[in-house]
Formats: C-alpha cells, sequence, structure tokens
C-alpha cells in the first residue's frame, strides 16, 4: 500500500491520432456534454469498454465465483442506473452516450439546477452542488441513482435561492403574430 509516486492512468488514449470518424464523433460529444478535453471522452469511453469485457469474460465462465462476480457487475450497473433489466445484452449494447448521461454535469443540466451543460459546469467546479451533505467538485463523477434525489446547491451558496438570475431558466419567445 502506501503512498503511491505515481498514479495510473485511468483511459486509453486513441491507437491512431488523426481518424477523422473518431474526431467527428468525440466533437459531437464534446459539443452535446460540455467535457474539457478529449481525456474526459476517453476515460468514460475506457470504463464502458471495461464493462464490456467483464461481461463477455464472465460469460463464457461456469463457475460459482463467476455467477458472484457477474451478479456483482449487474448490482454496480443497476446502481449507476445504467442497465433496466439484469442482461449480458444489455451490459453489451450499452453506448458512450449512456454513461454521458450519468455524469453530475448533465443530470445537474438536466434536473434544470443550470440553464446549459456548461453552466452546469461551472457550478460544480465552483462548489456549489453537493449530493446530500458531499459537496462535489467533479462534473465527471457518475451519479448513482440513489443519490440522484440527493442532488442541491450547498446551503451557503447564493444558487441555493430560486430566485437567483443564474438560475431562472429562459422563457419561451412567443411570435408576434398570435
Amino acid at each position: 500500500m502506501g503512498d503511491p509516486i505515481k498514479t495510473r492512468k485511468k483511459y486509453s488514449s486513441p491507437r491512431h491520432p488523426w481518424e477523422k470518424s473518431r474526431i467527428d464523433e468525440e466533437a459531437e460529444i464534446t459539443k452535446n456534454y460540455a467535457v474539457k478535453n478529449k481525456k474526459e471522452i476517453w476515460k468514460m469511453n475506457s470504463m464502458l469498454k471495461n464493462f464490456k469485457y467483464q461481461a463477455k469474460k464472465l460469460s463464457s465462465l461456469n463457475t460459482k465465483q463467476a455467477e458472484k462476480e457477474t451478479k456483482l457487475l449487474f448490482k454496480r450497473l443497476q446502481n449507476m442506473a445504467l442497465l433496466k433489466e439484469p442482461s449480458m445484452d444489455s451490459i453489451l449494447n450499452l453506448k458512450l452516450e449512456d454513461i454521458m448521461e450519468r455524469r453530475l454535469q448533465t443530470i445537474l443540466q438536466k434536473k434544470g439546477f443550470a440553464r446549459t451543460v456548461k453552466q452546469a459546469r461551472q457550478f460544480i467546479t465552483h462548489g456549489h452542488v453537493g449530493i446530500g451533505s458531499k459537496i462535489i467538485t467533479s462534473p465527471s463523477y457518475l451519479v448513482l441513482e440513489e443519490e440522484e434525489s440527493k442532488l442541491s446547491f450547498k446551503s451557503g451558496s447564493g444558487l441555493n435561492d430560486k430566485d437567483h438570475p443564474e438560475r431562472i431558466m429562459p422563457k419561451v419567445k412567443q411570435d408576434a403574430k398570435g
């Protein structure tokens, strides 16, 4: 144990740096989910690959240990709200967008705490957002299903007030004809 000298990478970068299709996909994800850099996308992609690798490996084994690990994998993915019913097919059909939807930044915007995903990222990094009594400053934090209801602004934050100017949702413009 002890203090690690250097932490390991939690992602694997692409094998070829200039693939047009991959670059276009990453640009679309960056636009939709407002990630800081490609490394965040690669981390989530590595996590997805790890889930799929575990599912493939466990589906080929027929031991008691494999059954236990399969149940634990299903339970973990259901706690993260990535699976509805426990099956290997549903794990293998997971997409990167499914994991990106479970990030704190995205959930904060979808629940109406922020106008945009970029604004949600700013609220999180500035320490305005917490889950229960715990302040979270990482926008890429994967929110568990049970933690989603505990999501709120910090009690001392000015954003805790519903009438704060940054929290008011923009109104839809009406036509001049109607």
